[in-house]
């Protein structure tokens, strides 16, 4: 058995602008006369035997392009990778289990193979267990997952006994896939339960618009529709409530807990752990090394599962997959000096189409996190963008003088700028406390078009965060990171504040990532694209209560951790807290 893994990012490996294979020139392996590091076929990028390899670490850290990771492979991986892309690249061990009747949970980092291990599960991916040159028979297959839940599984795959649908994470390529309306798209599925489940998931205003002129949000619950209107009873969702406000996610999570029954089973991966503790009953943890392995966690409950994820410590395989805990600390009123007041507005009104806009008075004082919630299409962006002076309103004026920064909800991803070049501020004045912290380094030599979602995220938080400014806006700053990345981001906001006496207002949906990092919060209510009302900044627990009671949910916290969780509707704590009027925290 190999002893390490080594994996070459192709996009990143120039050997031409290199000096022609540094790496292989510095191996120690290829000087003594072996070939450790040899070009590859056909495209000529650097290959490394991974036998041969002694993990010395000198290529990974001498590469100038950061292409090369050498990682030693725990001692449990005691077999082949159920799956690998290729020579150098990602590979995966084991697969979640599903299991009838329960709906359950995928919870990782990005890119440890969530996605993948769904992928191998509906089928759209073989696993060809190690050997990427061929494709093994179904019989190999088997023979690896003997003795287990998953051979199974995969034997009542094959005996056409277990039925799939598969809601992919980029549901941004449906337009590009298909055309008319959203009506006509379902139409083609299952005709007969289209207005049952347009009805649960609340697409009816928009089932005769055109796929390709619908939101994010939109089209995300119209993939959901689609995977729901086949007749399957196994659903595997990717990702479901992204671009979807807490709302929507609340909805959308009773409706995914609505599939499971004793012939289906159903899951989720998903990076919002209110929402993710919220719609599963279990949960597997994948852990690993991003870009480079990955590993499937044995089955816990949601609350274990969550909570051994924070502790980065999996008790029953005896593994320490992060060498810290994420802890949450309960929410408490500090006492304070005298308030400075940073920016202030009167009573606002603004027009924009048939939707009317209004804010009360309200102030935003200096060394302050203010969260931003309400749902979509009410006025949140909108609002951002006055503060930062794109737009202006009809009636009231902002106080002027006061330098913005502004992160918008939307990123350019077509730019063919370096990152080193678009984040050149950053680099020079804040490398220890935005790019090294946020993980910036690698991504330096890349072009802005090159980078994923959650890449670009982090570049355009950075590219924020290093301007001269007072105030900082920053809209939807979780949207495409992964559990870790948003806790991350929330602590170098808190510390920021606290290091500039500056303020940050930060719009989102993730209520725990919202709870961790604010001190205020706006909260927005109204009828999305009809009308929307601002009122705040207040306390987090009046402004909590006030949002939630609106949603009509309350929250507790983890005995445990400390973390934000949702009642379930009826409980005896959910009772005892809409009796008391406390929807935020007992």
């Amino acid at each position: 058995m190999r002893k390490r893994i080594a994996v070459i990012d192709r996009n990143k490996c120039h050997p031409d602008e290199c000096g022609n294979y540094l790496c292989a020139k510095l191996c120690p392996v290829n000087r003594a006369g072996g070939d450790c590091i040899l070009p590859g076929v056909p495209d000529k990028k650097a290959r490394i035997d991974e036998v041969l390899c002694t993990g010395c670490g000198i290529c990974p850290n001498r590469c100038p392009f950061g292409a090369i990771t050498i990682i030693n492979l725990p001692s449990q991986l005691n077999k082949e990778p159920v799956h690998r892309y290729g020579e150098n690249m990602f590979e995966l061990y084991s697969l979640p289990t599903p299991l009838f009747s329960k709906v359950t949970g995928i919870l990782g980092k990005n890119g440890i193979g969530k996605s993948t291990a769904l992928k191998v599960m509906a089928g759209l991916l073989t696993p060809n267990l190690g050997d990427w040159n061929k494709e093994p028979a179904f019989k190999e297959i088997i023979n690896y997952f003997k003795g287990t839940e998953t051979q199974k599984f995969l034997e009542k795959l094959q005996k056409k006994e277990i039925t799939l649908s598969y809601k992919p994470q980029q549901v941004d390529l449906i337009p590009k896939q298909y055309s008319g309306t959203v009506k006509e798209l379902l139409s083609k599925i299952n005709l007969e339960r289209v207005e049952e489940i347009s009805k649960k998931l609340q697409l009816g205003h928009f089932l005769d618009t055109e796929i390709a002129k619908i939101s994010g949000g939109e089209l995300q619950r119209v993939a959901i529709a689609a995977a729901v209107l086949k007749d399957a009873n196994l659903f595997l969702f990717d990702e479901p409530t992204s671009y979807l406000d807490i709302k929507q996610r609340v909805n959308v999570s009773k409706f995914v807990r609505s599939l499971a029954n004793e012939s289906t089973a159903t899951i989720v991966i998903e990076h919002d752990l209110v929402i993710l503790d919220y719609m599963t009953d279990l949960l597997n943890i994948m852990y690993g090394h991003e870009g480079a392995y990955g590993i499937v966690s044995g089955v816990k409950t949601s609350r274990e599962g969550i909570n051994a994820f924070l502790d980065g410590f999996l008790r029953e395989e005896n593994i320490r997959f992060r060498d810290h805990a994420i802890k949450f600390e309960k929410t408490q009123l500090s006492e304070e000096s005298i308030p400075y007041p940073l920016i202030s507005w009167p009573n606002l009104s603004k027009k924009l189409g048939n939707f009317k806009f209004k804010a009360e008075a309200g102030v935003i004082h200096r060394n302050k996190v203010v969260g931003i919630l309400g749902e979509n299409g009410i006025g949140k962006t909108s609002f951002i963008k006055m503060l930062a002076g794109i737009i202006s309103p009809d009636s009231g004026e902002i106080e002027k003088g006061v330098r913005v920064a502004y992160k918008p909800q939307y990123l350019e991803t077509d730019s063919d700028q370096l990152v080193m070049a678009f984040l050149e501020n950053a680099v020079a004045k804040y490398s220890n406390q935005l790019i090294i912290p946020l993980g910036i380094e690698p991504l330096l030599t890349q072009k802005l078009s090159e980078l994923s979602g959650g890449q670009l995220q982090r570049v355009a938080i950075v590219k924020c965060l290093s301007q001269d400014a007072d105030l900082f806006l920053l809209d939807e700053p979780s949207a495409y990171l992964d559990v870790e990345q948003r806790l991350l981001v929330s602590k170098i906001i808190k510390n920021i504040v606290q290091e500039r006496s500056i303020s940050i207002m930060v719009v989102d949906h993730d209520l725990m990532f919202l709870d961790h990092i604010s001190d205020n919060l706006i909260v927005f209510t109204g009828k999305p694209a009809q009308e929307g009302l601002l009122q705040g900044p207040f306390i987090m627990e009046e402004g909590m209560n006030i949002f939630l009671k609106e949603l009509g949910i309350t929250l507790r916290r983890d005995l445990g951790s400390h973390r934000p969780r949702i009642n379930k509707e009826g409980s005896v704590k959910d009772r005892e807290q809409r009796n008391q009027n406390r929807w935020y925290y007992s």
